[in-house]
């Protein structure tokens, strides 16, 4: 393969010029010597040699994003609409700022750390760690790591997070549907971990200044594996006259939630108002479109590859723990409705 310093003898300029163009840094060399080499470049069909420069740098350029998935949840973590949308935000920042992207996807955390460890990154993104996971990569990996959508308690270790306000998301859906008349709420999640446990926090909270106990019962958990799925969905349809409305922690949910339940005859919002967590696409396109919480996963992306960044070069994250904002979005699946109830909360028969 010919190298720079074949290039530059058979052009009769210095190595160094050479090398300017082939990066880019053409402000100091001429229009007409740049139109020389990229000729060259051209013939000789000269491709650089990243890892022998990543070497004479001591940086790989290249960004680890590993994200733990929940098992059985997906057949394919990347065809979820919220995910597949932060990612690619995440390899368009990472590419647009001349550097890589490595992915690897799992549901075993010992896997993961195993693989981590191998990879000659200069930084990490994690999506999906929960506090104890996080504890055990941090012990093992060394190099600058930001935290995606976590909930590490403070004291176990510092760490760069950028999040949502998750609580105040969950607590305004609950305060829209309970100004709405509803009082028997379903509250539906596939885990009580991380951003939903919290979500799940502010729907506690709207009850509580409505006066009204929330009820265990009504916290109900979708079996996510796809083999359970079709079972779960059954007794969420059986258990679903017992409510005037389902709360759930996202769009997915709530859009397999409507097409299952039209699909058996449940009228949406006539007969069950449903919500959902997120405003991805197929929230503003279902039938009837979905009333959600919006967020901002493309600058979420974007904001934790710049925190990682400014790590890995040496510099201070401008915040330890960033909450992006939410919004409540008002569409069609949600409908007024009479509201019934005692004074303490305990609800009565129709």
């Amino acid at each position: 393969m010919v190298t720079i310093k074949d290039m530059a003898e058979m052009l009769g300029i210095s190595s160094t010029t050479v090398s300017n163009v082939i990066h880019g840094k053409t402000s100091e060399v001429s229009q007409k010597t740049v139109e020389k080499v990229e000729k060259l470049l051209e013939e000789c069909d000269y491709v650089p040699n990243n890892s022998a420069r990543s070497l004479t740098q001591n940086s790989s350029k290249i960004i680890g994003v590993a994200l733990k998935s929940r098992k059985g949840k997906y057949d394919n973590v990347m065809a979820d609409p919220f995910m597949s949308v932060m990612l690619g935000a995440i390899e368009a920042e990472i590419r647009s700022r001349g550097y890589y992207m490595m992915i690897y996807t799992t549901d075993d955390i010992s896997e993961l750390i195993r693989n981590i460890l191998t990879w000659n990154v200069d930084g990490l993104l994690l999506i999906g760690i929960v506090h104890d996971d996080f504890v055990r990569i941090k012990s093992r990996y060394k190099k600058p790591v930001v935290l995606i959508d976590s909930y590490a308690p403070r004291d176990i270790m510092n760490y760069v997070n950028v999040g949502l306000e998750d609580e105040r998301g969950g607590y305004e859906m609950t305060r829209h549907l309970l100004d709405k008349g509803h009082r028997r709420i379903a509250f539906l999640a596939d885990n009580m971990e991380g951003v939903d446990y919290i979500r799940y926090i502010g729907h506690q909270k709207a009850f509580a200044e409505y006066g009204i106990r929330t009820r265990e019962k009504d916290l109900l958990i979708i079996r996510p594996d796809m083999i359970e799925r079709e079972s779960s969905m059954q007794e969420l349809y059986t258990l679903s006259r017992n409510y005037t409305a389902f709360m759930c922690c996202s769009d997915y949910y709530a859009v397999m939630l409507m097409t299952y339940f039209r699909d058996r005859g449940v009228k949406i919002p006539e007969d069950l108002s449903i919500t959902g967590f997120d405003d991805v696409m197929i929230a503003r396109v279902s039938l009837p479109a979905l009333t959600t919480v919006h967020q901002n996963p493309t600058k979420k992306g974007r904001l934790a590859v710049d925190y990682l960044l400014r790590m890995v070069q040496g510099e201070e994250p401008p915040e330890w723990d960033t909450k992006l904002p939410v919004e409540l979005v008002i569409r069609d699946s949600v409908k007024a409705v009479t509201p019934y109830g005692n004074d303490e909360g305990v609800f009565t028969e129709e």
